[in-house]
């Protein structure tokens, strides 16, 4: 797919500076950009890329179109990597609309191996893949896009322009927004890790709820949300997950708020929107996290948090003799608390 950059400029704005008839084949960073692929500059401390790329133009901000306009065309805008994502939206929707285009019109949008129930209801443009099952009373949005392998439980419910990867599996009762993405082997609605204790076994607490996901919600590869004992567990909109994260049963997620990989939320926690999460973190069950607190990676939650700002938890790395000193010392800590707090009281 060949487009001008005047074609980009029209369709997401900015201030165009130089040739915009320059031809632009794809996106590329910096390093790797190619004289026919646009990059961009996200920030100052980057500059010195500006004369070393390749690239045939560079989306930069405002302070640094002289340096960039000196080398070739570009496009200014304020916020270079929020037009850049814009910018990978739009190129993608123009590949895929190029091959749908190109596809054999003859080729079905169900595949034939696909099974439907009866009773399920498949708005216009949906498309299913090869052994897509689709459950009794289950209905799909229209455009979404179904891949190979994925089960759609019944009464689940999808909404418009969603797309699943390859063997997603969407649990019965299950509801998904609009424009959601989930990726290749996510389950969504499986049953939560709920036991009762009796008689030295273990009695399966049967999970009667289901899982709520709002509109533009992205869930990675392999990431599991589990469905509620009685209410349902929640995701609101826009929330963000990156792929090998466990969300347990009756967890609420606050709007736009994003985890990083391998990320664990134990049962029942409540997380506010506009939060993030590094990778590795984990939520005790039952806390309460208030909107914009933000977790560095592998910092365990252990308790509520009730303000807003950035907390870490995670001990830091030594080398082994070193850290096995430190940790020996650490489980002293009380102890050696309680007698600096006599030797005060002597003072």
């Amino acid at each position: 797919m060949m487009l001008r950059l005047c074609d980009i400029h029209a369709a997401l704005g900015g201030v165009l500076h130089g040739d915009g008839t320059r031809a632009i084949a794809g996106l590329a960073s910096l390093e790797s950009a190619g004289p026919d692929r646009l990059a961009f500059v996200g920030q100052a401390r980057h500059a010195a890329a500006i004369e070393s790329t390749q690239a045939a133009a560079l989306i930069v901000p405002p302070e640094l179109v002289p340096r960039a306009s000196a080398r070739g065309p570009c496009i200014e805008t304020s916020q270079p990597y929020p037009y850049f994502a814009r910018l990978t939206q739009w190129w993608r929707s123009r590949q895929l609309a190029a091959q749908r285009a190109a596809a054999d019109p003859a080729e079905p949008a169900i595949h034939p191996s696909a099974w439907v129930h009866p009773s399920a209801e498949l708005a216009a443009g949906v498309r299913l893949g090869a052994f897509a099952v689709v459950e009794a009373g289950a209905q799909i949005g229209a455009g979404s896009e179904i891949g190979a392998h994925c089960v759609i439980g019944a009464r689940a419910r999808i909404g418009a322009q969603a797309r699943l990867a390859v063997q997603v599996v969407i649990g019965h009762d299950c509801t998904l927004g609009a424009r959601c993405i989930v990726h290749s082997g996510a389950v969504i609605g499986a049953d939560g890790f709920g036991f009762a204790a009796h008689e030295e076994r273990w009695l399966k607490i049967e999970q009667l709820g289901a899982v709520r996901i709002g509109d533009e919600v992205e869930i990675g590869a392999n990431t599991c949300i589990d469905r509620g004992t009685l209410d349902d567990t929640v995701l609101e909109d826009g929330v963000k997950l990156d792929n090998l994260i466990q969300i347990g049963h009756n967890v609420r997620i606050g709007a736009h708020t994003a985890m990083a990989g391998c990320v664990g939320v134990a049962g029942s926690a409540q997380i506010g929107a506009h939060c993030t999460f590094g990778g590795g973190a984990g939520v005790l069950g039952h806390l309460r996290i208030v909107d914009h607190v933000h977790i560095t990676a592998a910092t365990l939650v252990s308790r509520s948090i009730l303000k807003p700002g950035q907390y870490s938890g995670a001990f830091p790395i030594d080398d082994n003799a070193n850290w096995e000193k430190n940790a020996a010392t650490l489980r002293q800590l009380y102890a050696l608390r309680q007698r600096i707090k006599v030797l005060e009281k002597k003072s």
